[in-house]
């Protein structure tokens, strides 16, 4: 009986208990379920996702992004990644609420029994994945049981709001992974360097094995604890059937290996790729470019950018080495008891050397340098190496070549290095025979345009955008020089002036006003030609006529023509800036030679070509042109392309166009950009040089391609006395062109309809008679073709011969 009343008080206890915790309960969730974050937002939630941007062929350039993520809805998840996170986190996920009770209540004993020993461990958990849903997104990393208690309330809302499917989605894409890596698809690719689909058992029981701690399961700096974690994961599928015995042997057996991510098809433009960047913020915020998972498909052409870095790169090294030697990397006490190679391995690279190497000089003969490398390679530079290598003086001068190894370097230098096979005679060098290098201190941009469209085919904006980031192409505003010279001379062609007509060349002085004395302009060469045509003075690049022409037509006008093509809006109505002493970019100057020869039609300068969101929809494209065909045909049965309407302004007339093309291609045949006639192929250009050779320019193109190349020092001052558009720049565009147009036909400039070619003697621009010599074709627009008796003194048009004379009478100039 007493053993009756004993069992009721405990079963009435029981009950108490029972009904006092279902209380606690029930008031735990009403009080902190109060003020909870909305977990309805879950189903608009979009989690934030990399932008990848893209060169014209498709191939990745850049990715963005705070967290890199890869979405992959889970509709494409394989089987075997999902199979295998269940196994690790959650196997009863498909069947609970929400919540799983059991292992809560194991979690809830252990950690009372820790607490009540004072032990100090750390509170564990029995997460489902719904609750780590719950607090990745809604919640904080706090560890205590009242976050506890709150994401179980929210995993509970969860389950009964959305889809498993919905959840699982949330959870796989969100999950941080270590290796900067959110989300499935991301780790997959920066741990094993591959797609979700191409993981192997071992590999994907790996990254399910991460979500608890994954800097405690470094592959590399952990790899017993992560080797481990895994093969525990391995036998949890094996365990709940989602793998054969035979597949879980396998994969216990198979080693964990990290394969770093492969970026050898990543097509490498920095330059390019920061502009990108920028426009991408200027379109859509940080945020949208960071988090919105952008794809950006650019005009990019990689080929073209290939040859456009290493086009500018041999061209400021050339430049570089004809102005000598600037001295070693650093330098070490050849006595230290370091010794050579601890020496060397203290000195990094310097940024921008890349592929060359850093050496130590370890002996100075008589015809050659013995070097050594950090990684055992002992080498030789021989005197033929070193002959560049004369003494840098102030101003971009130099000394005498140098006739002993001993003259260029000493034992302890430290300096940067390449392999050379051959001598500059074809002859082939021993083996381990190295050239003496060096980091150009000049720097310059290459840019390179679609003249139709004015897509950026290829951008270089200096030697290493690891060395600095400013962008010389699109950022760096300078002089433009003589060539500027075109848009003065269009001006008069649009105003009269034929290529034929005759502008004096003869000193002359203007008066500045009081107190300024006399602006005196001069020619390169300080030669003067006289009575001289039109196209001459363009070809030679011939200031003073260029001078006299902008005066006869007025600097109003020739501002204006400037402002026009883009080159410069802020551009003074003074003589002086005929002859380039405005300012403007390599951007700039491009695009408005690209103008030019597509026959004066306005184009801007586009790097993107299209925008789409995450999910694949259109949000931006450069080309707006409505293609009324593609809306009534939507599907390819071999029809015609449709032929796009042309929208593009008009902004000069296609034939004074066609005439400076024509002109600008004679001053590659016969004039200061003929060093570039060798390419065998139509191409016109001009140079240009600022005063005391701070700038140097060369701005040209084919019937199909716009290029332009600047060489120039980031604070600026001279490039030497010598240097000029035609011996700095002009070579970085051949070499450039030489390449780009290698397998492209010799395709003529196209003349437009208005346009009339007449054979005249060179030399007095008159029709060329049966015993003329000196013959060449000249355009002419149908109302000034010059008449069997034209003098070449302006008969046939209203410009007469223009001299010091007239241009006294109207502004002081003699």
């Amino acid at each position: 009986m007493k053993i009756l009343k004993i069992l009721g008080y405990l079963f009435g206890l029981g009950v108490v208990m029972a009904i006092a915790g279902v209380g606690v309960v029930i008031y735990a969730f009403y009080e902190y379920g109060k003020g909870l974050p909305e977990h309805t937002e879950l189903a608009d939630y979009d989690p934030p996702t990399v932008t990848r941007v893209h060169a014209g062929d498709g191939r990745l350039m850049e990715e963005y992004a705070k967290e890199k993520r890869i979405y992959v809805p889970i509709e494409a998840v394989p089987t075997r990644v999902k199979d295998a996170f269940l196994s690790a986190e959650d196997k009863e996920f498909y069947n609970h609420g929400g919540l799983n009770y059991l292992a809560l209540a194991r979690a809830m004993m252990t950690n009372t029994v820790n607490y009540l020993s004072g032990s100090g461990r750390r509170l564990i958990g029995a997460s489902t994945i719904t609750q780590q849903v719950a607090k990745n997104f809604l919640l904080t990393n706090e560890v205590s049981y009242e976050r506890k208690i709150k994401e179980a309330i929210l995993a509970i809302r969860i389950e009964k709001a959305f889809e498993k499917e919905r959840i699982l989605d949330l959870y796989l894409n969100e999950i941080f992974l270590g290796y900067r890596s959110y989300g499935v698809a991301a780790a997959s690719l920066n741990y094993f360097n591959k797609s979700l689909d191409q993981l192997t058992v071992p590999e994907a029981a790996y990254l399910a094995a991460l979500p608890k701690a994954p800097s405690n399961y470094h592959p590399v700096r952990h790899h017993a604890a992560a080797l481990a974690r895994r093969n525990y994961v391995i036998g949890r599928m094996f365990e709940n059937g989602k793998i054969t015995r035979e597949q879980a042997e396998s994969a216990w057996q198979t080693p964990l290996e990290v394969i770093k991510r492969d970026r050898t098809e990543v097509v490498e433009a920095p330059f390019f790729a920061e502009e990108v960047r920028r426009e991408l913020v200027d379109l859509y915020g940080e945020d949208g470019l960071y988090e919105s998972g952008l794809s950006v498909r650019t005009t990019l052409q990689p080929n073209l950018q290939d040859i456009a870095q290493r086009s500018l790169r041999k061209g400021l090294i050339s430049y570089d080495r004809r102005h000598g030697w600037r001295g070693p990397v650093a330098t070490f006490d050849p006595e230290s008891p370091e010794g050579w190679k601890k020496n060397l391995e203290a000195v990094e690279l310097p940024k921008g050397a890349e592929p060359w190497k850093l050496a130590a000089v370890l002996d100075v003969g008589k015809k050659e340098v013995a070097i050594g490398m950090t990684d055992g390679v002992r080498g030789k530079i021989p005197m033929s190496e070193l002959k560049w290598a004369r003494k840098w003086l102030k101003d971009q001068r130099f000394g005498g070549v140098p006739s002993t190894p001993g003259h260029v370097l000493s034992v302890g230098d430290i300096v940067l290095v390449e392999p050379v096979l051959k001598t500059s005679k074809g002859k082939d060098y021993p083996e381990n025979t190295f050239g003496l290098r060096q980091i150009p201190d000049v720097n310059g941009g290459l840019i390179a345009i679609d003249p139709h469209t004015g897509r950026v085919l290829a951008m270089a904006g200096g030697f290493s955008f690891a060395r600095s980031s400013f962008n010389r192409a699109t950022q760096a505003i300078r002089q433009p020089g003589s060539a500027i010279k075109p848009f003065i001379y269009l001006s008069g062609l649009d105003n009269g002036y034929t290529p034929a007509t005759l502008i004096q060349d003869t000193p002359f002085a203007l008066d500045q006003g009081a107190g300024l004395g006399k602006w005196k302009p001069g020619n390169y060469k300080k030669k003067f030609y006289g009575p001289t045509r039109m196209r001459v003075g363009i070809e030679k690049s011939i200031n003073l006529m260029t001078v006299r022409l902008a005066q006869n037509v007025g600097m109003k006008t020739v501002v204006e023509y400037v402002d026009r093509f883009g080159i410069d809006d802020k551009m003074q109505p003074v003589l002086s800036m005929s002859l380039g002493a405005g300012e403007t970019s390599l951007i700039k100057l491009t695009t408005a030679y690209a103008m030019l020869v597509n026959g004066g039609k306005r184009i801007t300068p586009s790097l993107i070509d299209r925008v789409q969101d995450r999910r694949g929809r259109t949000i931006f494209k450069h080309d707006v042109r409505d293609c009324l065909p593609c809306k009534v045909n939507d599907e390819w049965n071999n029809q015609l392309v449709p032929s796009l309407p042309d929208t593009r302004e008009q902004i000069a007339n296609p034939d004074s166009v066609y005439q400076i093309v024509s002109m600008l291609e004679g001053t590659v045949l016969r004039g200061t950009g003929r060093s570039i006639k060798s390419i065998g192929k139509p191409l016109g250009g001009k140079t240009g040089t600022t005063n005391d050779s701070l700038d140097a320019w060369f701005i040209g193109f084919s019937p199909d391609l716009a290029v332009g190349a600047y060489v120039g020092f980031d604070n600026p001052k001279t490039l030497g006395r010598r240097e000029q558009g035609a011996s700095a720049a002009a070579p970085i565009f051949k070499s450039f062109m030489e390449e780009a147009l290698k397998d492209a036909p010799a395709t003529p400039f196209r003349v437009p309809a208005g346009i009339r070619l007449v054979r005249i003697n060179a030399a007095t621009g008159r029709l060329a008679g049966a015993k003329d010599n000196n013959v060449i074709v000249e355009a002419f627009k149908p109302n000034n073709v010059p008449s069997p008796t034209f003098s070449g003194v302006g008969e046939e048009n209203d410009n007469p011969l223009l001299s010091g004379n007239d241009l006294l009478n109207s502004e002081g100039l003699y």
